[in-house]
């Protein structure tokens, strides 16, 4: 393992990112691009020393390869959402599987993309960048309080003043958008595009799934209403 690797120019470099991956041609290829886009990186052979790694220095995306010794990247990837301190490092996924079932198992764990070997240093630079928008779009550490709500970014916590809501991740990212973004109306494939990310490979029944699950969350405090629908376009969330 080596230590970071800085661009040449440290003032246009755009951010860190972590390469766990256990072939050393593959980190050396992913290392040497990174570097010539203007990002940073560390390197890392195994999840052990991956952990090693972001604890003494956060990064600002890990490159996860799914076959990795000891403990699975797909594994990892869910000890990693399972954490306050690192559930909200964006993932993204490299792996050789490319059948579908393989993709949403991937997508499953928490990550933001997945991309299969072999694929263009174009296309991941392309998916790295979109995913690196993404999170840059909106605060993700700030407290969000809004019609006797409360949402902790940090700590995937909601609360309804002294009651803390149990929700599940996915309900969280689904709640803290429409929060974030009150009134208007999103389709089923923007909400997909939003929340799950683009290039997941998700149905869009699955956002009325997760829309019925929030509601019956939220029900017991009479916030189920905020979440409204709106007939053959989609949904919105409004306290009015």
């Amino acid at each position: 393992m080596r230590g970071m690797q800085e661009a040449v120019n440290e003032g246009k470099m755009k951010g860190k990112i972590l390469i766990v991956e256990d072939e050393p041609p593959i980190r050396e290829m992913l290392g040497y691009t990174l570097v010539k886009e203007g990002f940073a990186f560390e390197e890392a052979a195994d999840a052990e020393e991956a952990r090693a790694l972001i604890t003494r220095s956060r990064p600002d995306l890990i490159l996860l390869d799914w076959m990795l010794p000891g403990m699975s990247g797909i594994d990892y990837a869910r000890r990693l959402r399972a954490d306050a301190e690192t559930r909200d490092i964006p993932i993204i996924i490299l792996t050789a599987r490319g059948e579908e079932a393989d993709k949403v198992r991937g997508l499953d764990t928490g990550a933001d993309d997945y991309i299969t070997k072999p694929f263009s240093t174009k296309e991941l630079l392309a998916r790295l960048r979109a995913v690196l928008r993404r999170y840059a779009s909106e605060d993700q550490t700030a407290v969000i309080k809004i019609g006797g709500l409360e949402l902790d970014p940090q700590t995937y916590r909601v609360s309804a003043g002294d009651d803390v809501i149990n929700i599940s991740p996915t309900e969280f990212k689904l709640l803290h958008f429409f929060i974030t973004h009150p009134e208007r109306v999103y389709s089923r494939t923007q909400l997909l595009d939003h929340v799950w990310g683009q290039n997941v490979y998700v149905e869009e029944r699955t956002v009325d799934v997760h829309i019925r699950r929030l509601r019956k969350t939220l029900e017991p405090y009479s916030f189920d209403k905020f979440i409204q629908t709106v007939r053959s376009v989609g949904y919105r969330f409004s306290t009015r």
